[in-house]
């Protein structure tokens, strides 16, 4: 369940760094419905929601503008796999080991799920931003609004399932592995196309 959870969350954080934060903060601070290890408590303080917050605004409007969500991908190639880190590490933990010691942390093996979180969100930043500058590409960034809006309703609905019913984490996982192969068999067709000859007329 709690491997389940922190799948679902770092997936999430690929597609929006700040949604699954905020989602297990507000949870723990504000319902019974989850209760956060000692180690990432820090989650639920108000004033790391505010931050959150905001940095959250300022994301869904940057990553909805043409251009400027290239830019925001290509700063997001750190934070997201970061944020997947923490969500899995918060989802999937109940150590009491404190993060602010890095020595006792490495020890407690709660780096592992870190580490995961991760590369985890990592692979679905570099899709995500694959499959957006192709779209930006082929439609004049008009994609972008659109793609952007999915992403995010996507990373909600996955942080709410992670966290509320994270069963059903494990086929949305192999779903999306299924999706993501195809995409990737169908690029690599794409790619080994041979051109098309230009039609030669016979002047007649």
């Amino acid at each position: 369940m709690e491997l389940a959870t922190g799948t679902g969350l770092a997936l999430a954080a690929g597609l929006n760094a700040w949604i699954p934060l905020l989602a297990l903060g507000l949870l723990a601070r504000y319902s019974d419905l989850l209760t956060l290890p000692a180690s990432w408590s820090w989650l639920e303080n108000g004033w790391v929601l505010v931050v959150l917050g905001v940095l959250l605004v300022l994301e869904a409007v940057g990553d909805k503008v043409p251009v400027l969500d290239s830019i925001n991908d290509l700063v997001q190639t750190v934070v997201r796999p970061g944020a997947g880190g923490i969500a899995f590490g918060a989802g999937a933990t109940s150590s009491t080991t404190r993060v602010e010691d890095p020595g006792a942390f490495v020890e407690s093996g709660d780096w592992v799920p870190v580490v995961l979180g991760i590369v985890l969100a990592l692979i679905v930043h570099l899709t995500k931003a694959g499959v957006r500058a192709g779209a930006n590409a082929a439609t004049g960034g008009l994609a972008a609004p659109v793609l952007s809006s999915a992403e995010d309703g996507a990373s909600v609905g996955l942080s709410l399932t992670a966290i509320l019913l994270p069963l059903l984490v494990v086929p949305l996982v192999v779903l999306l592995a299924i999706a993501g192969w195809r995409l990737v068999r169908a690029r690599r067709r794409a790619g080994a196309s041979p051109p098309v000859a230009p039609t030669v007329g016979d002047g007649g």
